[in-house]
Parts: structure tokens; C-alpha cells; sequence
């Protein structure tokens, strides 16, 4: 009989030890190399456009190239806003009751959005694509990201360089967006200097900007420069219906706009911007600083796109020494 408790008892610890063992193993395999649980990232982008997707793609290959690994070190929820305030904000709220371990806002709707879901609870803010931070309220507190300030100086140049007799840039912008109104502010201080006067039309939702499109064209404006303005780039494909049939160039500011059928852009990359904003996010992610303790950046570096088949269409020359330096990118099918 004492044999046989001897026995049993071996045999249950023996089943024990390997139920600890299988345990271990699958936490392991769930969280972290050090054992944690990943880190939770709520991710809100504040709508779905070329320019956006290509900020969210590039954040989360930065994450990557700084050696953290989705699922083991992090894990993402992400949403998408649909270009409505309100629904940005239902969605910061619940990041914030989920306890989130970090919020990510793509674009300047959505980092105000869950800047203020995040507060009360001092979770970290990291933004994407904000071009005039402090105008937002966010260039202090547990926040940091990435300006994506528009090189308007070298936009005025290559407008200039490209319509050597034009006079008046039209311009539509959402009048809630900051970034966008700043933009314009900045437009408007500078168009001189080039021998410009800028018309701008301010929307207050998406829809307006079809009919501030055509309130542009009827004031013959000589070109339409656009902005990074989510509103006005969320229905490109409309604007440019109706101004190719006018015959009035858009210049637009950055890459996928001149690829959906913009003449040209100074501007900057879109991917690169997530790539540096994802390098910054690891840094708090690994404990290595805290929000608070990183400075914004903004991207300095900026290339001329130029539409060859938008300028011709337009019946706009590229000069040569533009042509030179110039990224050819065609219009996407």
C-alpha cells in the first residue's frame, strides 16, 4: 500500500511540474521575450486616404526596424474615423477604458481626440502627421510625435516656376483644423514674396468641399494649391473632376495627390514620417524615455513630384532644371 502512494504521489507531481512547464510555454509564446504582457497601442486614424494609410504603414515599420515584434512586444488596435469628429472621439474614449497602454493619433483630429481621452489617465500620446502642434495643444504634456509642417515656400517656388504668369492660388481648408488654418496663415504671409494672392475658402465638414471647389473655379483662380487638409483630401478625386474640366492646375502636398492626378508637389514622404514617428513610439514602449522627455520633430527634407500626364493635360511645360531633381510618378490607375 505504501508502494502504491509512492508511486501516485510521483506520478501527480510529475503531471504538476509539466503543467507548469506547458503554462510557462504558452505565456511565453503571448507576451514579451522578459515575460510581460505585450504592450497594448490604440491606434486611430482619423480617416482613410493614401496619405494617412501610408503614415500608419510607416509607423508600424518603424516599430520593426527598431527590433520590436507585433504580438510579442505590442499588439494594435486599430480604427478608423471615417472623417467624423464625433466618432474620433467615441473611439479615444474607449482606448481609454480599455487601459491602453499608449494611444496613437494619425492626423491632427485624431491626436486632439485621444490627447484628451488620454488625460485623465496619463496614458502617452504619440501623433502622426500633426502640422502645427503647439496651434493643437500638443506640444506639451505626456505627448510627443511628428510634424508634418508643409514646406509652403518651395510649393510657391515650384508654382511660380511651373505658371510663370499666374497671380491667384485658390485654397480650401477645414476651418476646424488647425493645421489648416495655420497653413493658410502661413500661405497668405508668404504668397507675396512670389508675386501671389491667395483665395481661400474655409468648409466646415467634407461635404462643403465640392461646392467651395466650384466657388474657387468661379472666382477664375489661376491654380489650387491643396493643403494636408483630411477633409479636402478625402474627396481629391472630386476637386479634380471638376477643376481638369475648368482647366485650372492642382498643385497638391506630397506624393499620393500628384499620383491621383495633382500637376506637382513639394512635399514630404508620408512613410518616412510613420518610419521616424514608430522609432519614437519604441523608445517609450522599452521604458527608454517617457513622452514628456521627447521633443516633437518635424520633417525638414522635402522632393519635387511632378504628373507629366497631369502637365500636359493642363498644357504646362516642365522646365528643365525642375526636371532635373523631380520624382516622375504617374497617375494611379
Amino acid at each position: 500500500m505504501k508502494k502504491f502512494l509512492t508511486f501516485a504521489l510521483a506520478a501527480a507531481m510529475a503531471l504538476s511540474l509539466a503543467a507548469c512547464g506547458n503554462s510557462g510555454a504558452s505565456s511565453s509564446a503571448a507576451g514579451s521575450s522578459s515575460g510581460k504582457e505585450p504592450f497594448k497601442i490604440g491606434l486611430l486614424q482619423y480617416g482613410q486616404h493614401a496619405s494617412l494609410d501610408n503614415c500608419r504603414e510607416g509607423f508600424l515599420q518603424g516599430l520593426t526596424e527598431a527590433g520590436l515584434v507585433e504580438n510579442v512586444d505590442y499588439t494594435v488596435d486599430y480604427q478608423n474615423g471615417g472623417f467624423d469628429d464625433n466618432v474620433n472621439t467615441q473611439i479615444a474614449g474607449k482606448f481609454s477604458a480599455d487601459n491602453v497602454d499608449m494611444m496613437v493619433g494619425v492626423a491632427t483630429p485624431s491626436a486632439m481626440a485621444c490627447y484628451a481621452a488620454a488625460e485623465e489617465k496619463d496614458i502617452p500620446v504619440i501623433f502622426v502627421a500633426v502640422t502645427d502642434p503647439a496651434a493643437a495643444g500638443l506640444a506639451s504634456g505626456n505627448v510627443t510625435g511628428t510634424s508634418d509642417a508643409l514646406p509652403v515656400g518651395a510649393q510657391l517656388q515650384l508654382i511660380r516656376a511651373l505658371q510663370p504668369d499666374a497671380k491667384t492660388i485658390g485654397i480650401l481648408y477645414t476651418t476646424s483644423e488647425p493645421n489648416s488654418v495655420s497653413a493658410v496663415a502661413e500661405y497668405e504671409a508668404k504668397a507675396g514674396d512670389y508675386g501671389f494672392t491667395i483665395d481661400a475658402v474655409g468648409v466646415t465638414a467634407q461635404a462643403e468641399v465640392p461646392q467651395g471647389a466650384d466657388t474657387l473655379i468661379s472666382h477664375k483662380v489661376d491654380c489650387f494649391s491643396n493643403l494636408t487638409d483630411n477633409n479636402v483630401v478625402g474627396v481629391l478625386a472630386a476637386i479634380l473632376e471638376k477643376t481638369n474640366e475648368a482647366g485650372v492646375p492642382v498643385y497638391g502636398s506630397e506624393i499620393e495627390q500628384v499620383k491621383l492626378g495633382c500637376v506637382a508637389s513639394a512635399g514630404i514622404d508620408y512613410v518616412q514620417l510613420g518610419r521616424q514617428t514608430g522609432a519614437m513610439a519604441a523608445k517609450v514602449i522599452r521604458g527608454e524615455a517617457a513622452c514628456a522627455d521627447i521633443p516633437f520633430e518635424t520633417i525638414a527634407s522635402y522632393s519635387n513630384y511632378v504628373n507629366s500626364d497631369a502637365l500636359d493635360g493642363m498644357g504646362i511645360a516642365l522646365p528643365a532644371d525642375i526636371a532635373q531633381g523631380a520624382v516622375k510618378v504617374d497617375t494611379a490607375a
